[in-house]
């Protein structure tokens, strides 16, 4: 799910124990059974914990010698007496790997000798590395390792499961995935039943990408879908029927990790997993793998019936107490209350930032300069400007844009003419705009913008964003190519600069009443509002705006782009989650900033809250 480039980025994982009991100095190992706690086979379930990113300043082993030595310092490894059992180095590297030709392997094994010469006490893994190098642990990530794995590349190392994905990242223009409560089980009982002894689900619980934060295109709710959701509520069913499945698996530990496994058909797609230990214990996953039909199965002179693409648990070998298929819990919805509408004209003042021309630059180049390497990250807007005087008669001049970037506002004369932008599959995109030039200089600005930095895949830091082409079009036969021309650049906006976020900069600028004009956009919006009463998760509705950012007492809460809509016609996303620590109980400070045409006077403050959708029965459906 997640590829980092060789260079400058890293991943450190690390497990926490969630139900093993640890106290004292503890040391953990492994066998080809499972993970081994003072000297006890664990069967464990955990959620991710994630630790910076490293700055490009840092090499790799210099970053990961730091957060070891930070956790030691801490005294949080196992083999201190802390809660931490398992360490993870880089991150499903194997993707692109090959990209790298020789040098790959060897990068490999020397990631996994620096790690293991840390010295942390606790086994190191490798997430979707085939090839880990002994004593690493190659693990798997993905929504269907029981089906995908193929299992360890040492008959001494257990089967461990370090992402189950229980959504996926949303981004601009998508709909939100989906993955069901039953699917979700269903793996995970396959991947139990067929010797796994670890799994981590990414993510138990869905976040915020607070400020600027998020990669490319992807929205600022991040894996809202899971068992706890962005807000930590409980997404139901998906929470219970996890909780559920997880008793029924840990109360079955004896035979899982210390019986012996068997394992035959019952069906033309049906299949019994069964673990007997030497004292009689026993457990049973029968699996129906067939995803349109019940079917009847018959095991040790019993019949059962197995819901579609469902697992039977039979604890006992002899008893079917859960299917995954089968859910108790009752769903729930999330519902949003309004507390504040911000309608009122006098709430609102404004300032609206100047567009700049190639005079007011002062970093030049006779070339397109790319983006990201021009902002170096200090902002997700680069300006691109230039001045020309057309040397004949343009009657009906087009404007034609080309850009790798992410999106684009174009100005003529500083008058706002047209945006445009491309998607999370679709990299690069065009633009052809009818214009209207004046007699003597004509100013061109286009504001470049980013929506996050590339996530994924090989060499990134050669990655490229921004403009690659600008041409003006007077007829068939004349066109004014600037590709290659004097260009005046420059970083950021004027209220970034100058921080009008943020309360003791206020008076930097000078702020206005709204006015009714049609121009609205790079628009900078401020207000107050009072804490809701209460103590439920808060929300800006944002579905009145365009594009933009906003910020809460100074604290960034991230991108909007209600605009970009999805297949269906829907804004990908219109909620934006407010942490209550972030407010005061009264004086809060919003400020918005639009960069198209959207209305300040329709946002409005909201509480979210559950309540349980009635269902008298226990229900199931086919996995999503």
């Amino acid at each position: 799910m997640k590829v980092r480039e060789m260079v400058w980025w890293w991943w450190i994982y690390i497990a926490v124990a969630v139900q093993a009991s640890i106290k004292g100095e503890d040391y953990v190992t492994y066998d080809g059974r499972s993970l081994i706690i003072n000297g006890q086979r664990k069967l464990l379930f955990s959620g991710s914990i994630h630790y910076p990113r490293s700055t490009p300043q840092f090499y790799m082993q210099n970053f990961t010698t730091k957060i070891v030595n930070l956790m030691k310092s801490e005294g949080l490894y196992a083999s201190q007496g802390g809660p931490i059992i398992l360490s993870q180095i880089e991150n499903e590297y194997q993707n692109v790997e090959a990209a790298f030709h020789e040098k790959g392997p060897i990068y490999v094994k020397w990631a996994a000798k620096m790690g293991v010469e840390l010295e942390t006490g606790v086994p190191w893994v490798m997430c979707k590395q085939t090839d880990a190098p002994d004593p690493v642990i190659n693990t798997c990530n993905g929504m269907r390792c029981g089906e995908t794995f193929g299992g360890p590349n040492s008959p001494n190392k257990p089967s461990m499961w370090t992402e189950n994905w229980t959504s996926f990242y949303q981004v601009y223009g998508g709909e939100p995935y989906i993955r069901s409560a039953e699917d979700i089980a269903f793996h995970v009982a396959l991947f139990i039943a067929k010797k796994g002894s670890y799994i981590n689900y990414y993510m138990y619980h869905g976040g915020t990408n607070f400020g600027r934060t998020t990669s490319a295109y992807v929205i600022t709710s991040y894996y809202d879908q899971a068992p706890l959701d962005e807000y930590g509520l409980l997404r139901q069913p998906k929470w219970g029927h996890l909780k559920e499945l997880h008793i029924m698996i840990k109360n079955c530990s004896t035979p899982l990790l210390q019986g012996v496994q068997s394992n035959f058909s019952i069906g033309p797609l049906q299949q019994a997993y069964v673990f007997k230990e030497g004292t009689g214990a026993c457990v049973a996953f029968l699996v129906n793998n067939d995803a349109t039909k019940n079917v009847t199965v018959q095991f040790q002179n019993n019949s059962f019936e197995l819901l579609p693409k469902s697992i039977g648990i039979l604890p006992d070998c002899q008893n079917m107490v859960f299917n995954t298929a089968k859910v108790s819990t009752k769903p729930n919805k999330r519902i949003t209350t309004l507390t504040k509408m911000f309608n009122e004209v006098d709430m609102w003042k404004e300032f609206k930032e100047d567009i700049p021309n190639f005079l007011d630059t002062s970093l030049r180049s006779n070339s397109l300069l790319e983006h990201m390497n021009t902002t170096q990250d200090k902002s997700d807007y680069l300006w691109y400007t230039f001045s020309f005087q057309p040397n004949s008669t343009c009657p009906q001049p087009v404007l034609h844009v080309e850009s790798l970037g992410h999106v684009v506002h174009a100005y003529i004369n500083t008058i706002f003419i047209e945006a445009g932008h491309g998607s999370h599959d679709t990299k690069g995109f065009s633009m052809d705009i009818p214009i209207t030039l004046i007699d003597g200089i004509n100013n061109v600005s286009i504001l470049s913008v980013m929506v996050g930095l590339p996530d994924s895949g090989a060499f990134l830091e050669s990655r490229y964003a921004g403009l690659t082409k600008v041409t003006i079009q007077c007829s068939e036969s004349y066109i004014y190519d600037f590709t290659n021309y004097t260009w005046g650049y420059q970083i950021g906006l004027e209220g970034e600069k100058l921080q009008v976020f943020k309360e003791q900069s206020l008076e930097e600028v000078e702020w206005s009443e709204i006015d009714d004009s049609t121009n609205k956009s790079l628009t900078w919006y401020k207000t107050t509002f009072d804490a809701p009463i209460g103590d439920e998760p808060i929300a800006l509705n944002m579905s009145s705006m365009q594009k933009g950012a906003v910020w809460v007492n100074e604290q960034s809460i991230g991108r909007y782009w209600v605009s970009f809509l999805t297949s269906k016609g829907n804004p990908s996303q219109t909620l934006y989650h407010v942490p209550r620590s972030f407010l005061n109980p009264t004086g809060n400070l919003l400020v918005v900033l639009e960069e198209l045409n959207g209305d300040p006077l329709q946002i409005s403050l909201n509480t979210i809250s559950l309540v349980n959708v009635n269902s008298p029965f226990s229900y199931h459906h086919l996995p999503q």
